[in-house]
């Protein structure tokens, strides 16, 4: 493999492709361990993504040879303090992206700080005191559907691949 900075970010996006056809064989089988399975690639398919932004930041950050372009967190490429010592077009629009909590990248971003979170038990309202203790449970309810599921993943990784296209015919000298 090359030594150029955007090999890795092209690797990244390419394993997270390789991550989501295994979420989708994972979605589809009849393994009892089929939903930890989806979930482990759904994980998986964050990580790569992750690094792939991350690749990108560093391609960024090697172009304009910015302070700390060897970072190992994305967060620390995507503030106004960090635009504001280099400014520039493609760090701009990353920052405007992860600013708004409404685009793909600030979903990305928030999906990938939650797997480093610990699990939490879903809050529920206090019991009237005069309602019965003992609630009927159904068996056949179906698991609650993930929260992010293979399309919008899918989406992710082609906004970021078109990007860091985009971004790199802007960063070519000619």
């Amino acid at each position: 493999m090359a030594h150029e900075l955007y090999t890795r970010t092209n690797q990244k996006i390419y394993f997270a492709g390789l991550a989501l056809e295994a979420l989708g064989r994972a979605e589809q089988g009849a393994a009892m361990n089929a939903v930890a399975l989806a979930q482990a690639e759904r994980e998986a398919v964050l990580f790569h993504l992750y690094g792939a932004l991350l690749g990108l930041c560093h391609e960024i950050a090697g172009y304009y040879r910015l302070a700390d372009a060897d970072s190992p967190r994305a967060e620390r490429f995507l503030t106004a303090e960090a635009l504001a010592a280099a400014p520039n077009p493609q760090l701009g629009e990353l920052v405007e992206l992860a600013g708004n909590s409404d685009t793909w990248l600030a979903g990305l971003l928030r999906e990938y700080s939650g797997l480093w979170q610990p699990p939490r038990a879903p809050k529920k309202a206090k019991h009237d005191v005069t309602q019965p203790l003992i609630q009927a449970v159904s068996l056949d309810e179906p698991s609650p559907a993930p929260l992010l599921d293979r399309q919008e993943l899918e989406q992710w990784r082609q906004q970021l691949k078109s990007l860091a296209i985009r971004f790199r015919d802007g960063l070519s000298e000619c």
